[in-house]
């Protein structure tokens, strides 16, 4: 899952002795390194700043088909809590790691291998962003992250992200590097490296699917791809990673011309969730897979904003938590709208139906216990929004003006600096970014406005 970021050669706590200063020519001695254990990479591509969208990235240096293998991982070569040379302690401390993140192993076998002098992995580290010009908005000030960000959702998620790491590390990492001073030195007990690590492990990781049998399981834990996470990311990516037992293999999706960068994706992510986690966002209109959210309690703030009396406030409360109670809505969840569709369509439909029926109705459906069959002029598709009920429309409608408001800018004022390319080329790479979250988010909300007026 490796960010689209600048990638600069990692600088890590000082006096790590990881030996990265030996090698003048670091691709150099990665691909020396790959050689060495086994990752194979097809003579078809190149490790290259050249051609690239930012920094590093994997460039095609002949044609390529559908389907062809670009490289294969041994598993071997897989940095993991279970193949760093800390692996068997981890395992053994495995019920002490617990945390909420789930990543603590892993970071810790990070701190341990960074500091490590003859670590198997120095030359793969070699390739890391330096670590300390990651754009993560976590490591932004907070006042510009706020000022960015406003109402898109980011502030908010890096605000728990900060609180999470700042808990994991002085609960469950700090103790156990200092009943480990053998294996960490004081130079990576640190908070600010930490937080660092975490971002690179958001950005940089990669997680094993599930088998579908095993789908109640808790996930499998993240681990570092050497290779993998060199690969840029867009919506529309043409390489895709299969995980087999002896190997994990970059393949082809689409045919890929000489000379063009191979892209992975990292799912169907929306800007906001790409600038959370990786540090940039696809430029309108390229990222297909955005999302604009509408959150559930504004929802209800425009629903009672509606009430004509304090007995139709009453109602909708109790409405409200009918809707709790069948788990449709919740204090901080959000329902998401895409561009072509509703992803939380259930939970929409069935929260505008009851907030918006009669005292009649309301009182049917909860002695009935429920509704029977959805019927289809019910059916909250994007196309389908004109013909929905007025009271829907309108309380929806009145949901997305709510939301617009907690942006600290309109979409004019979006529009005209997108317009406007000297204008735009001025402004900081950070508001460059921010700017399309907020431009997507908005265009969909807007798009909901006119198919609701």
């Amino acid at each position: 899952m490796a960010a689209r970021v600048k990638r600069r050669r990692v600088t890590g706590p000082e006096g790590c002795g990881h030996g990265l200063d030996r090698d003048p020519d670091p691709v150099a001695g990665f691909l020396r390194w790959c050689g060495r254990v086994g990752l194979e990479l097809s003579p078809k591509v190149a490790v290259s700043r050249q051609g690239t969208v930012a920094g590093y990235g994997m460039v095609a240096r002949e044609s390529v088909q559908a389907g062809e293998l670009l490289f294969a991982v041994p598993r071997a070569a897989l940095l993991s809590q279970h193949t760093c040379s800390i692996g068997d302690l981890l395992e053994r401390e495995r019920g002490a790691l617990q945390s909420q993140s789930g990543w603590v192993p892993l970071l810790l076998a990070l701190l341990h291998e960074l500091q490590a002098p003859a670590s198997p992995w120095s030359p793969y580290f070699a390739l890391w962003p330096e670590l300390g010009r990651l754009e993560h908005p976590m490591f932004w000030p907070e006042g510009e992250r706020r000022r960015l960000l406003q109402g898109t959702g980011v502030p908010e998620a890096v605000e728990k992200d900060l609180a999470n790491i700042r808990s994991e590390y002085h609960s469950v990492v700090l103790p156990f590097m200092e009943a480990h001073p053998d294996l960490f030195s004081p130079r990576v007990r640190s908070l600010e490296l930490y937080q660092q690590l975490v971002a690179l492990v958001m950005a940089y990781s990669f997680q094993e699917p599930l088998e579908e049998e095993d789908d109640e399981k808790e996930p499998n834990p993240p681990l570092m791809v050497p290779a993998a996470d060199i690969l840029n990311h867009v919506a529309d990516h043409n390489a895709n990673l299969e995980y087999s037992p002896n190997c994990l293999r970059m393949v082809a999706t689409q045919p890929i011309p000489k000379g063009h960068e191979i892209f992975n994706t990292y799912g169907q992510m929306a800007n906001w969730q790409l600038i959370h986690m990786y540090g940039f966002a696809e430029p309108y209109p390229d990222n297909t897979d955005d999302t604009a959210d509408i959150q559930m309690v504004t929802v209800r703030e425009a629903a009672l904003q509606g009430a004509r009396d304090e007995a139709e406030r009453l109602q909708l409360w109790e409405r409200w938590d009918y809707l709790c109670e069948l788990e449709m809505v919740g204090e901080e969840g959000a329902f998401v709208i895409g561009r072509e569709e509703v992803l939380t369509e259930e939970e929409l439909t069935t929260t505008l139906k009851v907030l918006c029926m009669s005292a009649e109705e309301f009182r049917e459906l909860k002695e009935q216990d429920g509704w029977g069959d959805k019927r289809e002029e019910d059916s909250l598709t994007i196309t389908n929004i004109p013909r929905l009920k007025e009271s829907w429309r309108q309380l929806l409608r009145d949901s997305v003006l709510l939301t617009l408001q907690a942006y600290a800018t309109d979409l004019k004022a979006e529009q005209d600096l997108l317009g406007n390319k000297d204008v735009y080329s001025k402004l900081s790479w950070r508001e460059q970014q921010a700017l399309q979250v907020r431009y997507g988010q908005k265009m969909i909300l807007h798009q909901l406005l006119e198919l609701t007026g």
